[in-house]
């Protein structure tokens, strides 16, 4: 059972991960488009994948406390102790993805769609931590 938690945990994880990864792209289209129609329609794309990515985070979120449960002697680990520290920032990156998709769907972001990019640029960033954390469980 462990392992079938586990592995749904990832799944989850990837879900989370790819609107992390997408939701952003959609603001700088937003950010640089000036016609109304694309818009519009980038405010339901946006409303869209952030609900998905709001259903990702919480799986993959639950899975994962589930997974520690299971496995408390984890949380005795200093990989560990770094890896949800991480995934703390991942909830304030997805925190603040919820109030620019607010911004952007009251046309009120004034965020450059160069800042954009690099804030684009976090969760990959992360990922890259979480994983060599998990894998290599350092320390």
């Amino acid at each position: 059972m462990y392992l079938w938690i586990k592995a749904l945990h990832v799944v989850f994880v990837v879900t989370w991960f790819a609107g992390l990864f997408y939701l952003p792209r959609l603001f700088v289209y937003h950010a640089e488009s000036t016609d109304p129609a694309v818009r519009a329609q980038l405010k339901i794309m946006e409303r869209r994948l952030l609900g998905i990515t709001h259903i990702g985070g919480a799986l993959a979120l639950g899975l994962g406390i589930v997974t520690l449960a299971l496995a408390p002697a984890f949380l005795k680990q200093p990989w560990m102790h770094a890896k949800l520290a991480l995934v703390l920032g991942l909830l304030a990156y997805h925190g603040y993805l919820v109030h620019l998709k607010n911004q952007f769907a009251a046309d009120a972001c004034s965020r450059s769609s160069r800042w954009l990019r690099i804030f684009n640029e976090i969760p990959a960033l992360l990922l890259i931590a979480i994983v060599v954390l998990v894998v290599v469980k350092p320390g």
